[in-house]
C-alpha cells in the first residue's frame, strides 16, 4: 500500500501544516477527507478479506460506490457484526497478520474476553504528527526545554507506550529540545519526577488521565510541594471532565494559560487519537458553561450533561454523525471504515460553530484576542462526545460492565436477601475524587446490615481483580478509591427499582 494512504505528504512539514490549517477552509479540509475516505473503502472492499466478504453478505456492489451519497448508504460495522465476526488475520490488509511488525494493544476485558487492536509504525506516525502540531502550537516546544512525563499506564494498555512512541519520534525527528520519561501510574515516580527536573527544563507536560493527575495533586499538596514553583502542564485522555476540574488544576497549580496549558484528547484504543481539544473549543464550551446558557443550548443538545469538545481533521479521521451516534473511517491498524463507535456525540462545522457562537450574542474575535489565542485558531469541523451510553461507568479512565457484578449478586449465599438487581454510578465526593457506587435491592422484608454490605463489597473487588485488568492494575496503587460504596434499598423503590420497567444497571446521573 502506498504510505501517503497512512498519512498524507503535508504532514511532514509541521510548520507549513499549521500554516494551512490556520488558512484553508474548512470545506476544502472535508473535501479532503471525502476523497481519502473513499479511496479508503475501495482498497478495503479489494484488500481485507473480512471487509469484502461483509459487502457480499449485504449485496453492496463496491465499484457502485463513487460518491458520499452512496458511501453514506453502506452498512455500519462494529466490534459485534464485524470484528468478532471475522479471525484477525481476515480483518487485516491482504490477509496478513503474522507476516506483520505489530504493536498490540487490548481492551480492558471488562465483558469477560480483551479485545486486541494491532497497529504498525503508521499508526504511531499519524498520532506524532498530530501531537507534533498541538506541541507547537500550545506548548512552544520549538523554543522550550520540555520534559514529557508519560504518566499513562504502561502494559498492554494503549495509552502509555502509544504516548511514548509519539513523543520519542517527534523529539528525534523534529530535533526539538524534547525529553521524556516513563512513570506509568506511579504517584511517587512523578512527584519524585517533577520535584528532580522542575528547575531543569522551561517546562513539564504532564499526560495521564484526569482524576489520577487529581491524585498526584492531592497527594503532592499533602507532602508539602508547592506545585506553583514548576511551569507545569497537562495533557489527558480517556475520558471527559468537567471546567471545575479545569479550574481545580489551575488553581492548585498556579497555570497561567488556561487554552494552550491543558488539551483532552478523544481517542480509543480501536483507532488511536481521533480528536482533541484546542483552544477555541476550549474557550467556546467554557463560554457555554460559564456565561452564556444561550450558547450551551445552541451546541449541546443535553441541558444536563457536558460532552468534550474537540477538533478534528477529516483526513486523518472522518467522522459522521448518524442520529445521536458517531462513526470514524481510518486507516487504523485494522482499517475500519464506517466504524460505529458506540460513541454518543455529533459534528458542527467549523462554519457552523461561528455562526451559534454569534446567533449566542458573543463576539468571539474580541474574546479570542481577550484570551490571546487568535492566533492558534483552526479551520477545522468540531466534534464533541459525551460518555458512552452503553452499559459500563468510567472509573479512572477505564470501563466498568454490570456483567461481572450480576453474577456476584446471583451467588448462592445471597439468594436469600438480594434480588440480583443493581444500578452501578460513577459519583464525586466533596473534594471531587471519583468513587464507585452500587446501589442495590433488597428482598422484601430484608433489612441492611454491615455484614452483607462488607461481604459483597469484597467479592465485587475479588471478582473484578480476576477479570478486568486494568481494574487490577489501578487497584493495586489505589485500594481504598476502587472499593464500591454499597448502598441498600428497599425492594422496588422508586429510585432505581421500579417496578414493571427494565432494570436500569447502569446510570449515569451524579448528584
Amino acid at each position: 500500500m502506498n504510505e501517503h494512504l497512512y498519512l498524507p505528504k503535508k504532514y511532514n512539514n509541521p510548520s507549513r501544516l499549521l500554516k494551512a490549517l490556520r488558512i484553508t477552509s474548512e470545506r476544502s479540509w472535508i473535501k479532503a477527507g471525502e476523497r481519502r475516505v473513499l479511496e479508503l473503502f475501495q482498497e478495503m472492499a479489494k484488500r481485507v478479506p473480512a471487509y469484502k466478504d461483509f459487502l457480499k453478505k449485504n449485496k453492496v456492489d463496491s465499484l457502485k460506490i463513487r460518491s458520499m451519497a452512496d458511501f453514506r448508504q453502506v452498512q455500519t460495522i462494529d466490534k459485534d457484526n464485524y470484528l468478532k465476526e471475522y479471525p484477525l488475520e481476515k480483518l487485516c490488509w491482504d490477509g496478513q497478520f503474522k507476516n506483520r511488525r505489530w504493536v498490540i494493544s487490548a481492551t480492558s476485558g471488562s465483558t469477560g474476553k480483551p479485545f486486541y487492536f494491532p497497529r504498525e509504525r503508521a499508526q504511531d506516525l499519524q498520532y506524532a504528527a498530530i501531537a507534533e502540531l498541538y506541541l507547537l502550537t500550545n506548548f512552544d516546544i520549538r523554543h522550550r526545554a520540555t520534559l514529557y512525563i508519560d504518566a499513562f499506564p504502561m502494559g498492554v494498555w494503549i495509552g502509555g507506550l502509544f504516548t511514548y512512541e509519539a513523543i520519542k519520534t517527534i523529539a528525534e525527528r523534529g530535533k526539538y529540545h524534547l525529553s521524556i520519561i516513563t512513570t506509568s501510574v506511579d504517584k511517587k515516580e512523578i512527584i519524585n519526577a517533577i520535584k528532580k527536573f522542575g528547575k531543569a527544563f522551561d517546562q513539564i507536560i504532564v499526560g495521564c488521565y484526569g482524576p489520577f493527575l487529581k491524585d498526584v495533586i492531592d497527594e503532592g499538596l499533602l507532602c508539602g510541594i508547592d506545585w506553583k514553583k514548576y511551569n507545569l502542564k497537562f495533557v489527558f485522555s480517556a475520558e471527559g471532565f468537567s471546567e471545575e476540574f479545569r479550574d481545580y488544576i489551575i488553581q492548585k497549580t498556579g497555570l497561567k494559560d488556561i487554552y494552550r496549558g491543558t488539551l483532552n484528547h478523544y481517542g480509543t484504543v480501536d483507532q488511536g487519537t481521533l480528536a482533541y481539544e484546542t483552544p477555541i473549543s476550549i474557550l467556546i464550551r467554557r463560554i457555554a458553561v460559564k456565561k452564556s446558557p444561550m450558547l450551551y443550548e445552541n451546541i449541546f443538545p443535553k441541558k444536563n450533561k457536558l460532552p468534550t469538545l474537540c477538533q478534528f481533521d477529516p483526513e486523518l479521521f472522518f467522522f459522521e454523525q448518524v442520529s445521536e451516534n458517531l462513526l470514524c473511517s481510518s486507516f487504523s491498524g485494522l482499517p475500519l471504515v464506517r466504524y460505529d463507535l458506540k460513541d454518543y456525540g455529533g459534528i458542527i462545522g467549523y462554519e457552523t460553530m461561528i455562526d451559534k457562537v454569534k446567533e449566542s450574542g458573543i463576539d468571539l474575535i474580541k474574546e479570542l484576542k481577550t484570551a490571546t489565542i487568535e492566533n492558534t485558531v483552526w479551520r477545522l469541523p468540531f466534534v464533541y462526545v459525551y460518555e458512552r451510553r452503553d452499559l459500563s461507568i468510567s472509573l479512572f479512565a477505564f470501563q466498568l460492565y454490570p456483567e461481572p457484578i450480576r453474577r456476584v449478586l446471583l451467588r448462592r449465599q445471597f439468594n436469600g436477601s438480594l434480588t440480583g438487581k443493581f444500578t452501578m454510578i460513577t459519583r464525586y465526593d466533596h473534594r471531587a475524587n471519583q468513587f464507585f457506587e452500587l446501589n442495590i435491592e433488597l428482598k422484601p422484608n430484608i433489612h441492611k446490615s454491615e455484614k452483607l454490605k462488607t461481604l459483597i463489597e469484597e467479592m465485587v473487588i475479588e471478582c473484578l481483580l480476576d477479570e478486568n485488568s486494568e481494574y487490577r492494575k489501578t487497584y493495586a496503587d489505589y485500594p481504598e478509591a476502587l472499593r464500591p460504596h454499597v448502598v441498600f434499598w428497599p425492594h422496588e423503590h422508586s429510585a432505581y427499582f421500579r417496578s414493571g420497567g427494565k432494570q436500569k444497571w447502569v446510570s449515569k446521573e451524579n448528584k
